[in-house]
């Protein structure tokens, strides 16, 4: 497959009486989003706010962020089998619109959603404050059912990102960037010397609010299988979990997955990146064991010299990771994960919840466990009520001058799995 990644850097979002994209300004018409998100009654209220890089600003609850993007060519559209029709994804021409988001922020049903300051130390965790975010704040109706809830809040997020992508369909981008992935036979043969290099992306699948959907499947019930890595770039994984905000996949981290992107840009140079491997997180032992096993097969399958395998979530899925670490090895495959640590507060416990000789070589996103003081900012765009609730947060957490003092566990993308950060560790 072959996709063109059409690039339109947005520098300024404003709100204005017509939506469109004008000399790298995105304007945008509050009521028709509005009007977007109210559709599905599961919502009763809906308030747009922009929030810009810099300013005192907070943003809390975050469910999901999501890049707005559209397909300029053909009948298919982003995000397959979730708001669109089911169609293949992953070639043709698509536009993007780079330096802005959209944010769903609401009532929490459980205790798993992230804060992201604009500034300030926690903003320097966060890949998110140097953004411009288009908050959708909601509200849900009386009576709904959780699942309910967080199914129409997804919904209604990537709509807007949808609606706001099909205003850079006849924009000219500032840049085109072109990826492709060949049939396997003809990838191999391009470059037969190079070492061939798959990704292993494991996907946050352990229950109700730990979902990831796959054109529209909830990823808990497939088996593990072959994408190429254009498709994901086409909206074909989207998030639907309310795992820890530190290490949780965003909409936006799986269209902009930097695994992906580092393995394109050394293609055809030192590897011979043949592709991706998708598969899930499960519950049950037996379940675990399936999917590790056909992990291993597939990569055998592919003739795959070395893997990357990124996690999502902690605790329960390390064993799940280090299953695929072990079995993939034993497949005579050179193989690196991508995680990050649990290791508490002083970074002297056990990073992970399991561990094996073979998986020798890994990356580390940061010890999620770390807890850092968030200093009071002017506007609050959300609310505060579940500061001292959400994962990170304790009783206390929120102090009366404005102050919220977590684990970075709390902060959006502050220890991401796929490396979208900016903390790690090396030995020494």
């Amino acid at each position: 497959m072959k996709l063109e990644l059409g690039k339109i850097q947005i520098k300024d979002v404003q709100k204005a009486s017509e939506s469109k994209v004008e000399n790298g300004t995105l304007y945008i018409n509050e009521e028709e989003i509005k009007e977007i998100v109210l559709a599905d009654d599961h919502i009763v209220k809906c308030e747009v706010e922009i929030a810009k890089p810099g300013e005192s600003t907070r943003i809390t609850p975050i469910k999901d962020v999501i890049e707005p993007r559209c397909k300029v060519e053909g009948d298919c559209e982003i995000f397959p089998g979730v708001i669109s029709k089911v169609d293949r994804v992953g070639e043709g021409r698509t536009h993007a619109l780079k330096g802005c988001a959209v944010a769903t922020v609401g009532k929490i049903v459980g205790f798993q959603e992230g804060i992201v300051d604009m500034q300030g130390p926690g903003a320097e965790l966060t890949p998110f404050s140097k953004l411009i975010n288009i908050c959708l704040v909601v509200e849900p109706a009386e009576g709904i059912k959780p699942h309910q809830y967080e199914q129409a809040v997804r919904e209604a997020g990537f709509k807007v990102a949808l609606y706001l992508g099909k205003l850079g369909k006849e924009v000219e981008p500032d840049e085109v960037v072109t990826y492709e992935t060949k049939p396997l036979l003809d990838q191999i043969a391009e470059y037969p010397e190079l070492p061939k290099v798959g990704y292993v992306y494991m996907l946050q699948t352990q229950g109700l609010l730990h979902d990831t959907y796959v054109y529209g499947t909830d990823a808990k019930h497939i088996v593990p299988s072959i994408l190429y890595p254009t498709e994901v770039m086409d909206g074909a994984i989207v998030s639907g979990n309310c795992v820890s905000a530190c290490d949780k996949n965003t909409t936006y981290h799986h269209l902009n997955n930097p695994v992906i992107e580092d393995l394109y840009a050394r293609h055809g140079k030192d590897i011979n990146f043949v592709g991706v491997i998708i598969t899930n997180e499960a519950v049950y032992l037996n379940d675990k064991k399936r999917s590790s096993d056909w992990t291993a097969k597939l990569c055998r399958y592919l003739g795959l010299d070395g893997a990357i395998v990124t996690q999502e979530g902690f605790g329960n899925p390390d064993t799940d990771l280090i299953m695929n670490a072990k079995k993939i090895a034993g497949q005579g495959v050179k193989t690196v994960i991508v995680t990050d640590e649990y290791a508490g507060r002083d970074g002297a416990s056990q990073s992970l919840a399991d561990a094996d000789p073979s998986a020798d070589a890994v990356v580390t996103g940061g010890n999620a466990n770390e807890v850092i003081v968030l200093p009071p900012m002017d506007r609050i765009i959300g609310t505060l009520d579940y500061v001292d609730t959400v994962a990170g947060g304790f009783d206390g957490s929120l102090r009366e001058n404005g102050e919220i003092e977590v684990e970075i566990q709390a902060i959006t993308g502050a220890t991401n799995e796929m490396g979208f950060n900016k903390r790690t560790a090396r030995g020494v």
